[in-house]
């Protein structure tokens, strides 16, 4: 996410001008680029989805399309890491970009140590949301790989009239011979019954 110098890349969408520039210029300040600006709600889309940036800022209150509605859009079809900016707060937005995965909330006038608080806590959140995403992905592996072992011990039991215990040494043993993952063994085990 944050590349070697910490130079995130950026988009802001604000329709109003002096907002804009102030958040731009605190950007800036922090060492950021911003990469693209948008005044409306669909040219913010079509902007992120373009230049896919580090993170978005977006103003809740935007012509054509509001902030919630742009993040929902960009969410769709990649994930960006998006701060919502309002110039009130408001619960039930609050909610609502919640539900769309914002991961920060920042009420104007926004200054430079605010907008570097939610940066950070938004790259955290990043952070963990990818680890989790990694467990996940790895969590599913474990019990996809779980479910192959499960099947070829049951082939071995059956065609060979081996108990479980047997049934798994005999697959470790194939695996240390041939030097293969025990889930290919066990593929290969269940394409081979398959054959016959």
């Amino acid at each position: 996410m944050r590349s070697i110098d910490n130079k995130l890349r950026t988009v802001i969408a604000e329709d109003e001008l002096l907002v804009m520039m102030g958040l731009e210029s605190n950007l800036k300040e922090l060492g950021h680029e911003v990469v693209g600006k948008a005044a409306d709600g669909e040219k913010a889309v079509r902007l992120v989805l373009n230049l896919k940036p580090d993170v978005v800022l977006v103003d809740v209150s935007m012509p054509k399309m509001d902030g919630i509605e742009a993040i929902h859009e960009i969410n769709e079809e990649m994930f960006v890491p998006s701060i919502i900016i309002s110039a009130y707060h408001d619960e039930s937005l609050i909610k609502r970009a919640s539900e769309e995965g914002v991961f920060s909330y920042l009420v104007k006038p926004v200054d430079l140590k605010d907008l570097k608080a939610a940066i950070n806590i938004t790259l955290d959140r990043v952070e963990e949301f990818k680890d989790l995403q990694e467990e996940l992905h790895d969590t599913k592996k474990a019990l996809e790989a779980r479910k192959y072992i499960e099947k070829a011990k049951g082939i071995l039991m059956e065609s060979k009239g081996l108990k479980e215990p047997e049934a798994m040494q005999k697959m470790q043993h194939m695996s240390r011979n041939q030097n293969k993952k025990l889930v290919e063994i066990a593929k290969n085990i269940i394409a081979m019954e398959s054959l016959f």
